[in-house]
């Protein structure tokens, strides 16, 4: 919470596939953990990937994570919850745009919301809530992919 104003913020780490996004979130997950704050992780019911309550990244790091209906009204539910003083949220890009209006009642009671997720399409197209989200959020983070074929940086990332 800041000292000043007596509210939280929103980080939003968005990039193309492959860039490292949750593998910051959990990063930043990890450290508010050693701070001995209280931390509540949400993923989308679409992504199954790491388990069906789970968030991880390619490197095989892993957090438990409770599951959130993605489409209309389901971020809502997240409000339903005791407010954590980090809320983080893996792949933003699937939920529906409830996601904002969640994001910013978190931020107004005090918690610390970390939100990752693809704010574009391989054809540059936004992938929403993202653009919303990085539109109101404090801190934004943007990072980059590694071409494996080339080995320079890829903003973008290539559908197959």
């Amino acid at each position: 919470m800041h000292a000043i104003t007596r509210s939280g913020w929103i980080e939003v780490i968005s990039g193309s596939m492959f860039s490292g996004k949750t593998e910051e979130l959990l990063r930043r997950l990890r450290r508010s953990e050693i701070a001995g704050q209280s931390v509540a992780v949400y993923k989308p019911a679409v992504d199954d990937r790491y388990g069906e309550t789970t968030i991880g990244s390619h490197t095989g790091r892993q957090w438990e994570a409770t599951v959130v209906d993605n489409e209309g009204d389901g971020p809502l539910d997240i409000l339903d919850n005791d407010p954590a003083e980090v809320v983080a949220i893996d792949e933003a890009n699937f939920f529906s745009e409830a996601l904002v209006e969640v994001c910013n009642a978190l931020a107004d009671r005090g918690s610390r919301v970390i939100v990752s997720g693809t704010c574009q399409t391989f054809r540059r197209q936004p992938f929403h809530p993202l653009p919303q989200l990085l539109a109101t959020a404090d801190y934004v983070d943007m990072p980059p992919a590694i071409s494996s074929a080339c080995g320079v940086t890829a903003p973008l990332h290539q559908r197959v």
